[in-house]
């Protein structure tokens, strides 16, 4: 049976070196979505008939696997789905997963848009366990365009603020960017209970080619620097700085 945890490749690999994709689709149905093209999947299957992916005994198998491998690294919930999208809240799978993860003495990261859909989970989380959101817009009113039945932006923002203050290692993915002056607002918002930033571009959208994107890197670089914030700038945006791989804050990115 094939491993449902996996070694992550590209961009992905910016993210977390392992990943987990236990839902197929996701029904936030954000309009800059890569998840149809890379999963080569219909749009419309993809966001509005989103279903879970593996079983339990399945993610269980892996698990074992890893455990027994002596794996270290913490696992990514999710790259091309949202853990916490409105299927879940039916479904409860991803506690589910979490609890198998943790009972094989793997770590997690999770990442989403859920907001607070995801709290019923954080009495789970562990050191060596992280939470991270992905932020684009401040204002909720466009967030119901580009990102439909995600949570709020001030939710997300909320969400955050409740990890940090429970202990658990929080981050946040800018990523994509939508309008700069968005992103360096967010950044001052939230830096006070973040503990890094991963910082990309906007792709899969044409309103990647409206953007100047150097002029952008320098900026957000000169703002996280003015809250010394550690962050990682990714491959895809550090071109632009004439670099040619992503790199952290005071050293290389692997």
């Amino acid at each position: 049976m094939k491993s449902v945890i996996y070694e992550t490749k590209g961009r992905a690999r910016e993210f977390s070196e392992l990943a987990l994709n236990h839902y197929q689709g996701c029904g936030h149905g954000c309009v800059y979505c890569y998840g149809p093209d890379v999963t080569h999947s219909d749009p419309e299957e993809f966001k509005h008939h989103p279903r879970q992916r593996v079983t339990a005994d399945e993610v269980e198998e892996s698990a074992s696997k890893y455990e027994k491998a002596g794996e270290t690294r913490p696992v990514l919930l999710s790259f091309i789905t949202d853990a916490y999208q409105p299927l879940d809240v039916e479904l409860k799978f991803t506690r589910e997963v979490i609890e198998i993860l943790h009972r094989h003495n793997l770590r997690v990261t999770i990442l989403t848009k859920g907001g607070k859909r995801s709290l019923r989970d954080f009495d789970l989380l562990e050191p060596g366990d992280a939470y991270a959101t992905t932020l684009t817009l401040l204002d909720a009113d466009e967030s119901r365009i580009w990102e439909p039945l995600a949570a709020p932006p001030d939710e997300r923002i909320e969400t955050l603020r409740i990890a940090r203050a429970m202990g658990i290692p929080t981050w946040v993915s800018l990523e994509p960017v939508i309008y700069p002056a968005d992103t360096f607002e967010l950044i001052e918002r939230t830096h006070t209970f973040v503990s890094h930033y991963k910082v990309g571009k906007m792709n899969y959208h044409p309103r990647n080619l409206e953007i100047d994107w150097q002029s952008f890197a320098r900026e957000v670089i000169d703002i996280l620097e003015r809250f010394q914030c550690t962050y990682y700038i990714k491959k895809d945006l550090a071109w632009y700085l004439g670099k040619d791989k992503g790199f952290w804050r005071g050293r290389i990115g692997e």
